[in-house]
């Protein structure tokens, strides 16, 4: 069961300081799985039941805390033991394979990162400043730490392209973007967006922009799709400036890294670029309000750990583009955590 998934109130008839202790005790799963992503453990075992000795062999993992491991994990779903101290994967565990499309080792891995794990544990410095933990513990922001390690910025820019594969295939059937000629995917990372709008619109061209460190990333990505010759790839800084020429513009997974002011920016640069007509998209989680479960509540708190952005609601939506020169027109849910925000220029 994931953070978000829980109810305020007791499972059945399970007191209180019990659930609580639970609760206390649920961040085990995220890093058994950080670990055995890391080690490689979907890989090992693949599509047969292994035993633990040679799944360990495989892994260099030590046999018998292997199995402890694995035993937990498969009480929560991820890995089964079919037969004593033998186990396969379920769905779940899958996802951990890196042979498989949307692959998620990547962003376990990524999760686990010790800088990023270490600001998880100074998460009371947040609440008491408002500011990230990331910063006061490693003397700078999120982004000049990872201009610094590229090493970093690499598996943080494939973790995201997981998570765009997951998002991507719930956008794609909540939005129709038949009539799109010219799409301009600003902080598009990879580009395995673009990839999976031009595969399935024929007639579409589009632009993926990011930092120029990442865009010979992107094209590899839109080569091996075979898209590349509708796809250009432009480096630059979109606080500063973004491609022209589109009749659509995206935001992916991006916005909420900003805070208002950086983002008023952004979507001010978006809107001198798009001119008189076309649409912008973001796809992002929104929110509701009141005691409702949902995954964006605690990415809110990813971005208060780690950036000065956070996750916004379709109000706070709503307040961003009248600050930017557009209007809000929808929001859709998807089938992932995401919405598709659709605004218009005033």
């Amino acid at each position: 069961m994931t953070l978000y998934e829980f109810s305020p109130e007791p499972a059945g008839d399970v007191p209180p300081p019990v659930r609580m202790y639970e609760m206390l005790y649920s961040s085990l799963v995220s890093q058994l799985i950080i670990a055995v992503a890391d080690l490689g453990v979907a890989d090992a075992i693949g599509d047969e039941v292994r035993h633990v000795d040679d799944i360990a062999e495989r892994t260099g993992a030590h046999p018998g805390a292997l199995y402890r491991g694995l035993r937990a994990l498969a009480s929560v779903g991820v890995f089964t033991e079919v037969e004593p101290h033998s186990f396969a994967l379920t769905p779940l565990a899958a996802t951990l394979r890196s042979d498989v499309p949307g692959s998620m080792r990547d962003l376990a891995r990524y999760v686990g990162l010790p800088m990023r794990q270490n600001s998880f544990g100074a998460l009371g410095h947040s609440l008491r400043t408002g500011k990230p933990a990331f910063n006061h513990l490693h003397g700078m922001d999120w982004w000049t730490y990872f201009s610094q390690h590229p090493e970093l910025a690499s598996l943080f820019n494939s973790a995201m392209s997981s998570m765009s594969v997951m998002v991507n295939s719930s956008t794609l059937d909540a939005y129709d973007l038949s009539d799109v000629r010219r799409l301009v995917d600003v902080g598009g990372g990879h580009g395995r967006l673009v990839g999976s709008l031009l595969q399935r619109y024929p007639e579409m061209t589009a632009v993926v922009h990011d930092l120029p460190r990442v865009v010979p990333d992107a094209e590899a990505v839109l080569a091996g799709l075979g898209v590349s010759d509708r796809a250009e790839c432009v480096g630059g800084n979109f606080l500063e400036s973004v491609p022209e020429g589109g009749d659509t513009y995206v935001l992916s997974w991006t916005i909420h890294d900003w805070d208002d002011d950086d983002a008023v920016r952004i979507l001010r640069n978006i809107r001198r670029a798009m001119g008189d007509s076309g649409q912008l998209i973001i796809i992002d989680e929104v929110p509701p309000e009141g005691d409702t479960p949902h995954f964006g509540k605690f990415e809110d708190i990813v971005m208060l750990t780690l950036l000065t952005g956070h996750v916004r609601t379709e109000a706070e939506y709503v307040d961003l583009f009248e600050r930017s020169g557009f209007r809000h027109k929808e929001t859709r849910p998807t089938r992932a955590p995401t919405s598709v925000i659709v605004a218009v220029p005033m």
